[in-house]
């Protein structure tokens, strides 16, 4: 919907390369844009393979590409966007930070890193993921918020009590267990979690890291499901340098009563989005995207009908 709402605006129509894990999902959009009274035309699935992409990108009657997915596959189609000359849009992982200053009100920082962390198991580019805390406050943190991450309700996500659902395949839980496993034998400490869970469903624990040092290959890992990575820092400076430490930029939040040192410290991280005593969150009207392995361009807002429209100068003279 970011990508076909404003291209139907401008009259461009729409040609859909979904994940392969979600056909149905694709189908029932598809379905739902026509119902709306779409053109024909306006949406189109394309059932073909990842190697069949490169061949669509080239295609003349393509004039550009949006995608959203890893940095692998961005890098991949910007190769070929570029070899074509044809615009593109990224938006791909993130790293984001959730920085939790010494003022800053602690129980509702607490509540919403919870959900920021958990929110879709985790599987969420804009989730909060590296959580930065001022020493002064961190064990406090740290206490409250493993207690929260202990006492969610794994379950069906249909079901109302259900606080964590699974994860969207085996590949992505076997993915996480070993990013976990690997971090923990370079030496981070387990605060809570840290398992896959048995039986029917690709559940993984709600997991809490710390003692993560630059030389943990989980120190510049983005992990795609319920694991947080707790730093301690002793000062604002601190903050910004662990923060800008990273190879994404998308989004992040800082927690803080003064909204001057708030803003200061927004304006110094270098990402897409900064939210400030709110964690990262998305609306039509706010622009949407980010830097650095995060991506280019925007979506949503004004300057994201802009991406893909031509901009033409018209002048009259006399």
């Amino acid at each position: 919907m970011r990508v076909l709402a404003p291209n139907l605006a401008l009259g461009n129509p729409v040609l859909a390369k979904h994940a392969n894990i979600v056909p149905h999902c694709a189908d029932v959009f598809e379905k739902l844009v026509r119902e709306a009274g779409a053109p024909e035309g306006a949406w189109t699935n394309l059932f073909i393979s990842t190697d069949q992409v490169a061949d669509l990108i080239a295609d003349e009657r393509v004039q550009g590409v949006a995608l959203t997915g890893s940095e692998r596959a961005g890098s991949a189609v910007a190769e070929q966007a570029g070899k074509h000359l044809k615009k593109s849009t990224l938006e791909l992982g993130g790293n984001d930070v959730f920085v939790v200053l010494d003022d800053a009100d602690l129980d509702e920082a607490v509540r919403q890193g919870v959900q920021a962390r958990l929110s879709n198991c985790g599987q969420v580019c804009t989730a909060a993921k590296r959580f930065i805390l001022h020493e002064k406050i961190a064990d406090r943190f740290i206490s409250q918020f493993s207690a929260a991450l202990s006492s969610v309700t794994l379950g069906d996500p249909l079901d109302e009590k259900t606080t964590l659902g699974p994860l969207s395949s085996s590949d992505a839980r076997d993915r996480l267990v070993k990013q976990v496993d690997e971090a923990v034998a370079h030496g981070a400490q387990l605060v809570t979690g840290g398992k896959a869970v048995a039986g029917v469903g690709c559940y993984y624990q709600p997991t809490l890291l710390t003692g993560i040092t630059p030389d943990n290959p989980a120190y510049y890992q983005e992990f795609f499901g319920p694991v947080a990575q707790v730093y301690v820092v002793g000062d604002d400076q601190a903050a910004i340098a662990l923060a800008n430490d990273s190879h994404y930029g998308l989004g992040g939040s800082v927690w803080t009563r003064d909204i001057a040192r708030g803003r200061k410290l927004a304006s110094a991280i270098e990402t897409g989005m900064v939210f400030i005593n709110s964690q990262s969150d998305t609306s039509a009207e706010l622009p949407f995207g980010g830097v650095k392995r995060s991506g280019y361009g925007r979506e949503l807002s004004d300057l994201g009908i802009k991406e893909f429209a031509n901009q033409k100068l018209v002048v009259v003279a006399g």
